[in-house]
C-alpha cells in the first residue's frame, strides 16, 4: 500500500486527548488532524516534529483580549497582539470592541476583519458592542461571519459603550439570540466611590473604590434580566467570592448553560495588598486584583465547574501611560502571552491538570461562544496545536514580550512549563520563542 503524504506529523508527543492524555502520533494535513495513530506506517509527512518528552494540547482560545486597533495603536495592534499570542501557545483571539470608532456597526466590525486578515498571526473573531443607539441593528450584527457575540458594558466605559440604564439593557437582553459578554460593574456606585481612590492616591486604594458590591449589584441585575428574557449570558472576569456564591447557585437554579462564567489567571496567580506595594500600577485593572480570600473562592469555582472559561483580558497601555499617579493611570495589563505559562506553572504547582486547562481554555470558548472546529485534538478537527514542555522553566521578562506595549505585570516571576512550539490549520508558527513564516490567521466559524 502506497503511504499518504501528509503535511506534518507530531511524533512521540503525550498527547491530551479528550479521553485523557496518552502516548500517541498525530497528522495533520490540509489544515486539519488527519489521523491520532501508533502506526505511521500509511503516512510519509512533508515534515515532521520529534516531540518525545513534550506535551501536546490543542491551541489554546483566548476568549478576551483588547487589541486597541483602530484608533489606539500605539498601545497593541492586531499584528503585534496576535504574534504575542502565537508565542504564548494561543492559536485564537476574541477580541472586544472598545476601540475607535467602537465596534458597533457592520462596517466598523468589517474594518478589524479587513484588518486582520492581512497582518494576524493568529485566528480571531471580534465581538460587537451594544448600545442606546444600535438596538435595532444587534439581531443582524451578531450573526454577521466573524462575530463572536454582544459585548455589554455596564460599567468602566465611556461614550456610547457604556449601558448602565436598566431598560436599556433589558431591551438588549431581548432582542439578541447568541450569547452576550457582560462587563458587570455598577457605574453608580463606580462613581459615587471614586472620591476614595482621589483621596488616597494610591493604587492599592482600586480595590476599595471599585468594592466587590460594585460588582455583585451589576451582576445580580444582569443575571435577573436574563430571567426575564431568557438571554444567555457570559459573565467575564469575575473577581469576589461574593460573586462566585451568588452566580454558583443560579447556575444550579437556571437552564444549564444559560449563565456561563469567566476568571483570570491574574486573579489566580497575584492578591491583593500585596500586589499593589510590589508591582504598583502595573497590575491596576478593571474590576481588580482583590485579597487573597477572594483568589480562594475563585480557586474553589475553577475546581467545581462554576467557572467555565478562563481568559485574560489583555488590555495594554504604555509604561508611560501606567507611571502616571494614580487614580490617572489607566486600568488594563497585557497578558495574551502569558497566559499558557501561567496556567502550567499552575499545572506545576499542583494546582491544576493539564486536561483541566483544556477544558478551560480550549474546550470551554468553544463551549460558550459555539467556536466551530476547534479545542480538541480529534480526527477533522482544525490542526491549532500547541507542544509544551512541562519541565522548561522560564524567567517572565518585560524583554521578551512582543506586544506594543512591552511589557508583562508578570516581570520577574519564574514558571515551570512553557509553549516550545505553535502549530497554526498544520503549519509550524512559532518554535523555541521565535515566530516562522508571515502572517496567516482566520477568522474564526461559529455553529
Amino acid at each position: 500500500m502506497t503511504a499518504k503524504s501528509v503535511d506534518l506529523i507530531i511524533k512521540n508527543a503525550q498527547v491530551v486527548l479528550p479521553s485523557g492524555t496518552q502516548p500517541i502520533h498525530v497528522v495533520c494535513h490540509d489544515g486539519k488532524i488527519e489521523a491520532i495513530t501508533q502506526d505511521l506506517s500509511g503516512f510519509v509527512a512533508v515534515q515532521e516534529i520529534d516531540a518525545t518528552g513534550k506535551h501536546l494540547l490543542p491551541g489554546i482560545i483566548d476568549s478576551q483580549v483588547h487589541f486597541r486597533e483602530p484608533g489606539l495603536e500605539h498601545k497593541e495592534t492586531i499584528a503585534t497582539g496576535t504574534k504575542a499570542a502565537i508565542l504564548g501557545g494561543v492559536t485564537s483571539i476574541v477580541e472586544m470592541p472598545n476601540t475607535s470608532p467602537p465596534t458597533t456597526s457592520a462596517a466598523a466590525l468589517q474594518q478589524k476583519l479587513d484588518i486582520a486578515e492581512r497582518s494576524a498571526w493568529s485566528n480571531y473573531a471580534f465581538y460587537a458592542g451594544a448600545s442606546a443607539d444600535n438596538i435595532e441593528q444587534l439581531p443582524a450584527l451578531e450573526q454577521l461571519p466573524g462575530c463572536a457575540g454582544i459585548k455589554v458594558f455596564m460599567g468602566s466605559s465611556f461614550g456610547s459603550l457604556l449601558v448602565d440604564d436598566t431598560l436599556i439593557l433589558r431591551d438588549i437582553l431581548s432582542v439578541c439570540q447568541r450569547r452576550i459578554a457582560i462587563h458587570a460593574e455598577d457605574e453608580q456606585r463606580l462613581r459615587a466611590r471614586k472620591e476614595i481612590a482621589a483621596h488616597v492616591a494610591h493604587v492599592r486604594a482600586h480595590p476599595d473604590w471599585r468594592d466587590v458590591t460594585s460588582a455583585l449589584l451589576a451582576t445580580q441585575k444582569v443575571v435577573g434580566l436574563a430571567q426575564e428574557t431568557g438571554a444567555k449570558l457570559h459573565i467575564l472576569h469575575i473577581s469576589s467570592a461574593e460573586e462566585v456564591d451568588f452566580l454558583r447557585q443560579q447556575k444550579q437554579r437556571m437552564p444549564q448553560g444559560q449563565v456561563t462564567v469567566e476568571t483570570l489567571p491574574q486573579f489566580l496567580h497575584l492578591h491583593g495588598p500585596d500586589c499593589y506595594q510590589r508591582r504598583g500600577t502595573r497590575v491596576q485593572m478593571n474590576p481588580p486584583i482583590r485579597e487573597r480570600y477572594h483568589q480562594h473562592a475563585l480557586w474553589d469555582a475553577v475546581h467545581d465547574g462554576t467557572v467555565d472559561v478562563i481568559a485574560t483580558d489583555h488590555a495594554p497601555h504604555t509604561l508611560a501611560e501606567k507611571a502616571r499617579p494614580y487614580p490617572e493611570s489607566p486600568s488594563g495589563m497585557p497578558g495574551v502571552q502569558t497566559l499558557l505559562p501561567l496556567l502550567l506553572n499552575f499545572v506545576h504547582q499542583g494546582k491544576l491538570t493539564l486536561e483541566k486547562v483544556v477544558s478551560l481554555v480550549c474546550e470551554g470558548p468553544c463551549r460558550v461562544l459555539g467556536i466551530a472546529g476547534k479545542g480538541r485534538i480529534e480526527k477533522g478537527y482544525d490542526a491549532d496545536l500547541v507542544l509544551v514542555d512541562m519541565q522548561q522553566e522560564q524567567l517572565l521578562d518585560d524583554a521578551d514580550m512582543a506586544s506594543q506595549s512591552g511589557w508583562t505585570p508578570f516581570h520577574g516571576d519564574r514558571v515551570v512549563g512553557f509553549p516550545v512550539a505553535t502549530i497554526l490549520a498544520g503549519e509550524l508558527v512559532m518554535q523555541n520563542g521565535q515566530v516562522v513564516g508571515r502572517p496567516r490567521g482566520k477568522a474564526l466559524r461559529f455553529d
